[in-house]
């Protein structure tokens, strides 16, 4: 597989400078760590700081922005940014009011975000924390892995950050986003490490791998390739017997490419998972489709829903602008610069 690089040893900084110089203005990078924040953080709001390894761009770091995040600390690829990092670029986006941590549920980002939260307390900082779990490939939630939902949790947690009087009020409002999130994701072919130039694990001429996490962690079925349909009849039945999404549920749709899909084909999913949803008597309200939550170039793409109640259609409807994405107020669609 070729790559556009330099120094594969400055992989992360080069990346990150090239994000600030993307964003045109509207952030900086934080003074010494691998963090990015907007440099027109209100004050007295609540700041909703986000964070995780590279390599799953636009996430997170791509989803700074107004009515967003207000920071992302940034780790190296498919590594946990360490404590201090967290720790420098949540201190830096602090406006006296809290601070909301939103990341994917994995060991070493909870651990990480963990230490940080206890350093900022000790300094009289109020913290809360969200973290992300809508992979339902896993059994037990608290298990969950956090894959491409994370779009929706950003997206609400960030309207209600840009206007909630407490952090308590953001927090109950971003865990209710949470949990009525469920994604499931399938990988045709392993993506290449930037940093190592080696595969993420091995999957047969023929094989695909349902529910694969996107670290390249197991998935629950290991099969053949089938036809878009099948493969979106077993996706979306996993789904929506997950929470279960109900007859009359609103909802908003991504289909998200792990890195090396074509349009063309996440397409020809779309159109099987919207007759599912209608045929299911479940509304679709909007679809977002392209790359929110990556592997690096892995061939492979989720499927993610939320269930909307007035309150998240609120907040997941305003106005907000990010790298990744603008979001029109009713025209919600995903805008890649």
């Amino acid at each position: 597989m070729k790559h556009v690089v330099n120094n594969r040893s400055t992989l992360v900084t080069e990346m990150i400078e090239g994000l600030v110089y993307a964003y045109d203005g509207a952030v900086t990078k934080v003074d010494g760590v691998n963090g990015i924040i907007r440099r027109d953080v209100e004050d007295g709001k609540v700041a909703l700081v986000v964070g995780g390894g590279s390599g799953h761009e636009p996430i997170y770091h791509g989803l700074v922005g107004r009515n967003m995040a207000d920071a992302a600390a940034v780790g190296n690829i498919f590594a946990s940014p360490n404590p201090d990092i967290i720790y420098q670029t949540a201190k830096a986006a602090h406006r006296g009011n809290g601070i909301l941590f939103l990341y994917g549920n994995y060991a070493g980002d909870n651990m990480n975000f963990d230490i940080a939260a206890e350093m900022l307390q000790d300094e009289g900082i109020d913290v809360q924390t969200v973290r992300v779990h809508d992979d339902v490939a896993v059994k037990e939630i608290e298990d969950r892995r956090g894959i491409a939902g994370l779009l929706f949790a950003v997206k609400i947690a960030g309207g209600v950050c840009s206007e909630a009087s407490t952090l308590q009020e953001a927090f109950e409002v971003a865990s209710q986003a949470v949990n009525r999130t469920r994604s499931i994701g399938v990988a045709l072919q392993a993506g290449v490490m930037l940093n190592t130039s080696e595969p993420t694990f091995l999957l047969g001429d023929d094989e695909i791998e349902i529910g694969m996490g996107i670290h390249g962690e197991p998935g629950v079925t290991r099969t053949s390739l089938m036809p878009a349909d099948e493969l979106a009849d077993a996706m979306m039945d996993a789904v929506l017997r997950d929470l279960p999404f109900k007859p009359g549920d609103e909802v908003s749709l991504l289909i998200n490419d792990l890195g090396a899909m074509t349009n063309m084909e996440l397409l020809i999913v779309n159109r099987r998972t919207a007759e599912i949803l209608k045929n299911r008597g479940i509304v679709k309200l909007n679809t977002v489709i392209g790359k929110i939550s990556t592997t690096q170039d892995m061939k492979g793409f989720s499927i993610s829903l939320i269930s909307l109640n007035d309150q998240l259609k609120r907040y997941l409807y305003m106005d907000a602008d990010s790298f990744a994405f603008t979001w029109n107020g009713m025209n919600m669609k995903g805008a890649h610069r």
